[in-house]
């Protein structure tokens, strides 16, 4: 009966996402960035400088005890806590199976604008987050939402994105994550999913229980240390694949611009393919725009909203410009250069042999061997997918308080927390291509109402920048 449901659903949920994909998102994503590219003078190239100092000059796996919120270091390492998870191995093995490798350009790009567009969302998460008596920190994008859209309208904009943050993230993502966990573990260690659903369910719900504290300590351990692992794996990768480096950039230029000559089909519709799936896999990857990590950088403390506001760039640099695209390089050098399965074969992308779920691990094998090429993945993706749970949740929590208030958080919270390990334990059980489509689907919900906020608060954002450009 489930599978039928499922088998009606899917084919639904993936007409709604291709026409968002394809026309809003698109238009939305690049316009925000543009807009804030132009209009802070390249923020993202002027202040990259000071963004590095601030993150690699205060870096410690052992944070300052915070009273309340957290300190600039842990809002960083919980935000790209839920940058870099499954949107760096499965996603852009989604996007380059889908897209072909140009796929990964256009990454790139939505990721160099998306750096100006989270410097927008965290100084605006700094500039309206509100403290409450007891010292509490309440920040997001609901709160910059209301800012910008006063009276019922500004209430339904923030309505309408808490209740789909909740759903895209602290339900449907978290399920993502889970699913892609039971997957490599199953396929690397031959442990089955339900177990690892128990096992996860069990860790993820000792961490919630103790709040935001708890998570911020946690995020601050795993982040530096999971990214060093996957970055040592690829360079190891890379180094023995070192030749096929520049014919390996060389197609993801060449079919960023000619991707029908790999992915088949007309021209125009290949090219819309390939930055559909950049735009959207970069999406869920570096979640510029989405609204999401605008909740990790208004926990903060920090003098200036500049401040949080540049130390956020780097959080989308290191998911997109690092960590995806050593992952990309990795799986393009092994795999699409010759004698690679995929090499010059648009139609060995539809392979049942080689899916997202398995490429990475494929890809690692090739140089680690198939079993330790798929421990490797596993490890990494538990790390990456783990920690974006966490941040997740929290962010889903956030907006649960903002929808039912102080006087109800203890019962609200309670039950949104059982809602939500419940969605962690069944997303290692379903289907891999549907628990994609319904992320993605509630993804590109939560961009429309940020983006109008975004735009609606240009004035605020700018301000900040020149008070920082006149020191």
């Amino acid at each position: 009966m489930f599978a039928s449901f499922e088998s009606w659903l899917y084919p639904i949920v993936c007409k709604v996402n291709e026409y968002l994909s394809s026309y809003i998102l698109i238009v939305l994503l690049i316009g925000v960035g543009l807009w804030y590219t132009i209009k802070t003078r390249f923020v993202q190239i002027r202040y990259f400088g000071e963004g590095m100092k601030k993150v690699f000059g205060n870096i410690k796996l052992r944070g300052d005890k915070q009273e309340k919120g957290m300190s600039s270091f842990q809002a960083l390492a919980t935000a790209i806590a839920a940058q870099v998870g499954t949107g760096n191995i499965v996603g852009a093995s989604g996007a380059i199976l889908t897209g072909g490798p140009g796929a990964i350009f256009w990454m790139w790009v939505i990721a160099f604008l998306g750096m100006a567009t989270i410097y927008a969302e965290a100084t605006l998460a700094q500039k309206t987050r509100i403290v409450d008596a007891d010292g509490n920190v309440h920040g997001g994008p609901v709160y910059y939402i209301t800012t910008a859209f006063k009276g019922k309208f500004g209430k339904f904009l923030a309505g309408f994105f808490a209740v789909a943050i909740i759903l895209a993230l602290g339900f449907m993502g978290c399920m993502v994550q889970s699913n892609s966990i039971g997957s490599t573990m199953e396929t690397a260690f031959g442990i089955p999913a339900i177990v690892v659903g128990i096992v996860l369910v069990a860790i993820c719900a000792f961490i919630f229980i103790g709040g935001m504290q708890r998570l911020a300590s946690t995020t601050e351990k795993i982040v530096p240390v999971m990214a060093s692992l996957f970055l040592l794996g690829a360079l190891i990768v890379l180094i023995v694949r070192i030749k096929y480096i520049p014919q390996t950039f060389g197609m993801i230029f060449r079919y960023a611009f000619q991707p029908q000559a790999i992915i088949g089909g007309a021209v125009g519709v290949a090219i819309k393919t390939a930055i559909s799936q950049g735009a959207k896999r970069g999406l869920f990857s570096n979640e510029a725009g989405m609204g999401s990590t605008p909740h990790a950088h208004a926990q903060a403390n920090v003098d200036h909203p500049h401040e949080q506001g540049v130390v956020a760039m780097i959080g989308v640099f290191i998911d997109t410009f690092v960590v995806l695209t050593l992952n990309a390089l990795v799986i393009i050098s092994t795999l699409y250069t010759p004698g690679g399965p995929l090499a010059d074969c648009g139609a060995a992308a539809a392979s049942t042999v080689i899916t997202k779920a398995n490429l990475a691990q494929t890809a690692f094998g090739t140089v680690f061997g198939e079993k330790f090429g798929a421990i490797f993945v596993a490890v990494c993706l538990f790390f990456f997918a783990f920690s974006t749970i966490l941040s997740w949740n929290m962010f889903g929590k956030i907006n649960v308080a903002y929808l039912f208030g102080k006087k109800n958080a203890k019962r609200s919270n309670l039950v949104y927390m059982i809602i939500a390990i419940v969605f962690i334990f069944l997303g290692t059980l379903m289907s891999n291509d549907l628990v994609w489509e319904l992320t993605d689907a509630f993804n590109y919900l939560m961009v429309i109402p940020n983006a109008l906020a975004l735009f609606a608060l240009t004035k605020m954002v700018v301000a900040s920048v020149k008070e920082r450009d006149a020191k």
